[in-house]
């Protein structure tokens, strides 16, 4: 077999169909403590979002570097190419955009229902808004913050569960469902034609040049740091499209058809994680501890509720509006405006002084030790997938039961009406 007949059957096998959302997890898990070992920080965006926040108030003629957030926190300085955390959501941008071309699968769309649009940006800064104030979303405070053993990411966990909870109770409200549209069938068979345009792995290419063209010109001018999370963040855009990582769906689908698909591909990684994390900060890379406030559990709570009101969260409105889903950048807009708003908010609305100040950053670690905080990790997130094989089980049980007894009142039917 030829070149020429390798590179496309090659493309076809690993952008063909999606990859395994435990795999790409575990792959996830593994990088984020490369990662962390690598530039001394974590995998997370929407540090990142609140800064790009900040640059949107500076065009606006209001001084960021007035909030306390923004100036002691975040530490607003240069523009994203300056930055660990700028660089890495540019490469997570170009690594699911990179998928999404390979795959064939970019396509700009919008919603039928335009006010989803609407729904879209209020989520999102219900999200961006929890997520910064607890400190971190779904990344930093969930699936790279627990392996940090950082108290509060658990306290996000409990939140978030219960957040997106009450989001599919608002989302599944008859005013947010609107009224079902009816579409005239097409009639006969759809002809076979093959709907993946040829040009995108082409331009696929493209932006892989791009990519390391950037990540090339960083390392020449004697930035590795830089180029290195450019470069990690390629390979996380990557994953989370072609695995579909979206944590929205993780609790979102257990709450509402009982699907632990995902649930249980986190639990997975985030124990992959840890252990691969343990060893870096055991090499001496010090921790990243947050305050175990009430901030945490409270922003856990928005966040979840925002992100299955918006429809996605961080990593999954990134790789959606990738593929050309324009209700996501909407979603990403507004996450950027609820992270400004929360900076915002921290010191004029007494955030800070009401939700954080005066609680510990606890450490699992200094309190329990390495045995103690690596088992009680473990476990929990074992615990969690237990809990999400049951559920699973328990609502598929529930829907058989009803699917049985409507069988059956229709059988009785029949016989009366015979």
């Amino acid at each position: 077999m030829n070149l020429f007949h390798l590179i496309p059957e090659l493309r076809r096998k690993l952008f063909g169909r999606f990859w395994n959302p435990m795999l790409v997890t575990v792959i996830a898990g593994v990088l984020s403590a490369l990662y962390f070992g690598v530039t001394g920080t974590f995998w997370a965006v929407t540090g990142e979002f609140t800064r790009f926040a900040g640059h949107g108030m500076e065009w606006l003629g209001v001084d960021p570097h007035k909030l306390t957030y923004i100036e002691q926190i975040m530490h607003l300085e240069g523009s994203p190419i300056d930055r660990i955390d700028g660089w890495v959501v540019t490469g997570m941008f170009l690594g699911a955009l990179l998928s999404a071309l390979l795959a064939g699968q970019f396509k700009l769309r919008l919603p039928k229902q335009k006010r989803r649009l609407a729904q879209g940006f209020v989520g999102g800064i219900i999200a961006g808004f929890g997520a910064r104030l607890a400190m971190g979303c779904n990344l930093a405070s969930f699936f790279t913050g627990i392996p940090q053993f950082s108290f509060h990411a658990w306290l996000f966990m409990l939140g978030m569960g219960i957040g997106t909870w009450i989001g599919v109770k608002v989302v599944l409200h008859p005013l947010l469902l609107g009224k079902p549209r009816l579409e005239k069938a097409a009639h006969g068979p759809r002809p076979m034609v093959s709907t993946t345009p040829k040009l995108q792995p082409w331009i696929g290419l493209v932006v892989l040049a791009v990519a390391v063209v950037l990540v090339a010109v960083e390392f020449a001018a004697g930035k590795p740091k830089l180029a290195l999370a450019g470069l990690f963040g390629v390979a996380f855009g990557l994953l989370i499209q072609r695995g579909q990582i979206c944590f929205t769906s993780a609790f979102r689908d257990l709450w509402v058809t009982g699907r632990a698909t995902m649930a249980k591909a986190l639990s997975i990684g985030i124990i992959a994680a840890t252990l691969c994390t343990a060893v870096i900060i055991s090499l001496g890379v010090p921790q990243k501890i947050m305050w175990a406030s009430p901030g945490a559990l409270i922003g856990g709570l928005l966040f979840g509720i925002g992100i299955v009101i918006a429809g996605g969260c961080e990593t999954g409105w990134m790789y959606r509006a990738m593929e050309g889903q324009m209700q996501y950048v909407v979603v990403g807009a507004g996450n950027i405006a609820g992270a400004g708003l929360l900076a915002w908010g921290w010191d004029h609305w007494s955030l800070y002084a009401t939700l954080v100040e005066g609680y510990p950053k606890y450490n699992l670690v200094s309190e329990w030790g390495w045995g103690g905080a690596i088992a009680t990790t473990i476990g929990l997130m074992l615990a969690f997938y237990v809990f999400a094989l049951y559920w699973e089980k328990r609502v598929r049980y529930k829907a058989d039961r009803k699917g049985q007894t409507v069988l059956m009142k229709a059988g009785v039917a029949r016989k009366e009406m015979a």
